[in-house]
C-alpha cells in the first residue's frame, strides 16, 4: 500500500512510517521544511518518497496534495502532523487535515491522530481563529479533529475514516517523563492504515491501543459535524 504519514520528521510520526516502510509498504514521507528534510534521509534511502510543505500556510497544503495527486494513488493518509500550542494549533492540527483530506485523489483510508485531551475541548465555533493570527487551544482542535473524523464516516461512507488516541507517550511534544509506551502509540494508526482484519475496515470509531473507545459525546453530534464541515469549507474555500 502507499501511505502518506504527515509530521514524519520524528515522534509518532516517524516511528510510523519506519515501521511501515520495514512491513514493505510503499511510504510517504513529509517534513515541515527542506531544513528540515535531510533528517528523513534515512528513510528516503529505504525507499520512502518525500514531500516538503509547511501545514501552518495553506498554500503549501495545496502544493503538497497538487503535487501527490500528480504521483502514484495514495492508499491511506495517516494526519499526524500536530503542534501543542502556539499560533499554529489551528492552522496545523485542523485546517491542514482538513484541506487534505478534501484535495487529495484517492486515499480509501483516512487516520486521524487525536488525543485524549479532546475531551476537554469545547464544542463551539464561536470565535474560533482558523487562521492562527492568536494562539489555539489544544484540545479544542483535538476535538475538531476528531469530530472530522467522524464526519467523513457518515458523509463518505465508501472510505474508511478513524481517529486514534495514541496515548501520552515520550515524544518531543510529549516528553521524557510522558508514562505511554511509545510503540503502541503508534500501531494504532499503522493497523488502521493497512489491515484487513474485520476490525480495521470499520469507520467512523476513535481509537486507543487498537480498542476502540467511547469519544467525546459532541464528536457523534450529526448537528456539530455538520457545522464543523460547513465552517472549514467557507474558512478554506474548499469543499469536502
Amino acid at each position: 500500500m502507499r501511505i502518506l504519514v504527515t509530521g514524519s520528521a520524528d515522534g509518532l510520526g516517524r516511528a510510523a512510517a519506519d515501521a511501515l516502510l520495514s512491513a514493505g509498504h510503499n511510504v510517504v514521507v513529509h517534513a515541515r521544511d527542506r531544513d528540515r528534510a535531510p533528517v528523513l534521509d534515512p528513510l528516503v534511502d529505504r525507499g520512502a518518497d518525500m514531500v516538503v510543505g509547511d501545514f501552518r500556510e495553506r498554500e503549501a497544503v495545496r502544493g503538497i496534495a497538487a503535487e501527490l495527486n500528480d504521483r502514484d494513488p495514495l492508499d491511506a493518509v495517516i494526519h499526524n502532523a500536530g503542534v501543542w500550542s502556539g499560533r499554529a494549533v489551528m492552522p496545523v492540527n485542523i485546517i491542514a487535515p482538513y484541506l487534505l483530506t478534501a484535495l487529495l485523489d484517492g486515499p480509501k483510508r483516512h487516520v486521524y491522530v487525536s488525543s485524549g485531551s479532546h475531551f476537554a475541548g469545547h464544542p463551539s465555533l464561536a470565535g474560533v481563529d482558523w487562521q492562527g493570527r492568536i494562539p489555539g487551544s489544544y484540545s479544542d482542535s483535538k476535538l475538531f479533529v476528531t469530530t472530522l473524523a467522524a464526519a467523513l464516516a457518515r458523509l463518505r461512507p465508501e472510505l474508511l475514516s478513524n481517529a486514534v488516541d495514541p496515548g501520552w507517550v515520550p515524544t518531543k511534544m510529549g516528553g521524557r517523563g510522558a508514562p505511554d509506551d511509545l510503540e503502541l502509540g503508534h500501531q494504532t494508526q499503522e493497523w488502521l492504515a493497512t489491515s484487513d482484519q474485520p476490525e480495521a475496515l470499520g469507520s467512523g470509531g476513535y481509537w486507543y491501543h487498537r480498542q476502540r473507545q467511547q469519544p467525546h459525546g459532541a464528536v457523534q453530534d450529526h448537528a456539530f459535524q455538520d457545522q464543523l464541515i460547513q465552517a472549514l469549507a467557507e474558512e478554506t474555500g474548499t469543499a469536502l
